[in-house]
C-alpha cells in the first residue's frame, strides 16, 4: 500500500513537472512577443500582479486555506511590505531583461541566481560555505560569461535589468522562507498576500509612469491591433499565476534539493523552446555558455545538498558517544575516587554539579550500563530521597524497591512501574 502511494506520488510530481516546464516556457515566449510591441514592462508586470489577487482568492477558498495568519504591524512594516516591494521590482527588472534580450540570454544569466544567494546570505546572516559549494560557482560564471561575449544580441541594460532582477529574486526566496517560518503562513497565501500589496502600492505609479506613456503612444495602434494585445497581457498573466501555483505545489512534494534541479531542468526547456519557436540567432559557443552555466547550477545543487547533510550528520551525535568529565548529579566526595575511571571531574568542580543535559545522559558511559539514571554508590545501591524523609533502596538491576509506608510498589528506574 505504502509502495503504490509513493509510485502515485512520483507520478503526480513528473506530471506536474511536465505542466510547470510547458506553463513556464510558454509564458516566456507569450511575454517576449508580447514586449516586442508593447514595450511596456511596468504594464506586464502590473498585470501579472493582478491576475495573483484575482484567480488566486477563489482557488484558496475551495482549497480551505485560511484567510489570514496572526501577523503583526510591526512585522509587516519591516518584513512584509519590503518583500512586496522587492516581488513588484524584481519583476518589472526580468520584463525589462526579456523585452531587451532573447529570452534563452536572460534566463542563461539568471543562471546566476546561486551567487548572489551565498553573497546574500553571507551579507545578512554571516553564513559560510563549503569549498565544494564556492568551487560549483566556477562554471556558472564560466557560462555565464562565455554566453555573455558570444551574444549576438547584447545589450547592458538587458544585462543589468537580468542580473537585478536575479538578486531581487533571490532576495525575496531567502525572506520568504523567513516569513514561511516566522508566521506560519500558507505559501500560497503568501503569494496572494504579496501580490495584493504589490499591486495597491504601485497602482499610482503606474498610472503617472506606464499609464500617461500609454495614453499619449500614438503609435500603439499602428504596432499591434489592440485587441491582441489585451488578449496577450491577459495570457501572459494568466499563465504567469497558473506557473507560480504549480511551481509551489511541486515544492510541497519533493525536498529543496529536487526542486532545485527541477527549476534547473526547467530552465533548460525554457531556454530551449525559446530557440526553437523565437528562432533568435545564435553561435555554438553561446549554447555551450548556456549549457555550461546550467550545469554548473546543478553542481552547486549537488554541493549545497552534501553540505547540508554533512552538518545535519554532526549535529545528531550518537548516544553510544555522549561522554562527560563531571560526576553524576548527587555523587558524594567519597564517590570520587571510585568512580575516577568513568567520569573526570574538573579541577575545583562541585560534586554535586548537574552533568551536561541529555535525555539519555546515565545510559551513555562506558560501564553504566543498568545503573539507571539515579546517583549510584560504588556497590551499586542507590539512595534515593523521597519528600525529603522517606529512602528508597534500589540494587544495581535497575530496580528502586520502596520502602513508603502508605504504599509499597517497585518500579524501574526507566519509568516503567512494575507493581502499584
Amino acid at each position: 500500500m505504502a509502495a503504490q502511494r509513493s509510485e502515485g506520488v512520483v507520478v503526480r510530481v513528473i506530471f506536474l513537472c511536465i505542466i510547470w516546464y510547458l506553463v513556464s516556457s510558454s509564458n516566456n515566449v507569450v511575454g517576449k512577443t508580447l514586449l516586442n510591441e508593447f514595450p511596456y514592462p511596468m504594464t506586464v508586470t502590473m498585470v501579472q500582479l493582478m491576475s495573483i489577487a484575482l484567480y488566486s482568492s477563489p482557488v484558496l477558498r475551495w482549497m480551505g486555506v485560511r484567510r489570514t495568519a496572526d501577523i503583526s504591524w510591526s512585522y509587516y512594516k519591516r518584513i512584509i511590505i519590503p518583500l512586496s516591494l522587492g516581488k513588484f521590482l524584481a519583476s518589472v527588472f526580468s520584463h525589462v531583461s526579456i523585452w531587451r534580450v532573447p529570452v534563452s540570454y536572460a534566463h542563461t544569466v539568471k543562471a546566476t541566481m546561486p551567487l548572489f544567494t551565498i553573497l546574500l546570505a553571507r551579507i545578512l546572516f554571516g553564513e559560510k560555505q563549503t569549498s565544494k559549494v564556492y568551487l560549483s560557482l566556477v562554471p556558472i560564471i564560466l557560462g555565464v560569461a562565455i554566453a555573455t561575449i558570444t551574444e549576438i544580441s547584447f545589450d547592458m541594460l538587458g544585462l543589468v535589468s537580468a542580473l537585478m532582477s536575479t538578486c531581487g529574486f533571490s532576495l525575496q526566496n531567502i525572506y520568504s522562507k523567513k516569513v514561511l517560518t516566522d508566521t506560519g503562513i500558507h505559501h500560497l497565501r503568501l503569494l496572494h498576500l504579496l501580490g495584493c500589496l504589490a499591486l495597491f502600492m504601485f497602482l499610482p505609479v503606474w498610472v503617472f509612469t506606464d499609464g500617461l506613456s500609454i495614453f499619449n503612444d500614438d503609435t500603439l495602434l499602428l504596432r499591434r491591433d489592440p485587441g491582441e494585445t489585451i488578449i496577450l497581457l491577459l495570457l501572459d498573466g494568466g499563465l504567469n499565476w497558473l506557473q507560480n501555483f504549480v511551481a509551489f505545489t511541486i515544492l510541497n512534494y519533493v525536498t529543496p534539493l529536487t526542486y532545485a534541479v527541477a527549476s534547473a531542468t526547467k530552465r533548460i526547456s525554457v531556454i530551449t523552446i525559446s530557440l526553437l519557436l523565437l528562432r533568435n540567432p545564435i553561435t555554438l559557443a553561446n549554447v555551450v555558455g548556456m549549457f555550461l552555466a546550467i550545469i554548473g547550477v546543478l553542481g552547486y545543487n549537488k554541493a549545497k545538498f552534501d553540505a547540508n547533510q554533512a552538518k545535519n550528520k554532526a549535529a545528531l551525535t550518537p548516544l553510544s558517544e555522549v561522554t562527560s568529565t563531571k560526576l553524576l548529579q548527587g555523587a558524594t566526595e567519597l564517590d570520587r575516587s571510585t568512580l575516577q575511571n568513568l567520569y573526570q571531574p574538573v579541577h575545583n568542580a562541585s560534586p554535586l554539579q548537574a552533568p551536561p543535559f541529555h535525555p539519555a545522559y546515565a545510559f551513555n558511559h562506558i560501564g553504566s550500563t543498568g545503573l539507571g539514571p539515579y546517583p549510584r554508590m560504588p556497590n551499586g545501591i542507590a539512595n534515593v530521597s523521597h519528600q525529603g524523609s522517606v529512602s528508597q533502596t534500589g540494587t544495581q538491576n535497575g530496580y528502586a524497591n520502596s520502602g513508603i509506608s502508605y504504599k509499597e510498589h517497585n518500579a524501574r528506574s526507566n519509568g516503567g512501574v512494575a507493581n502499584v
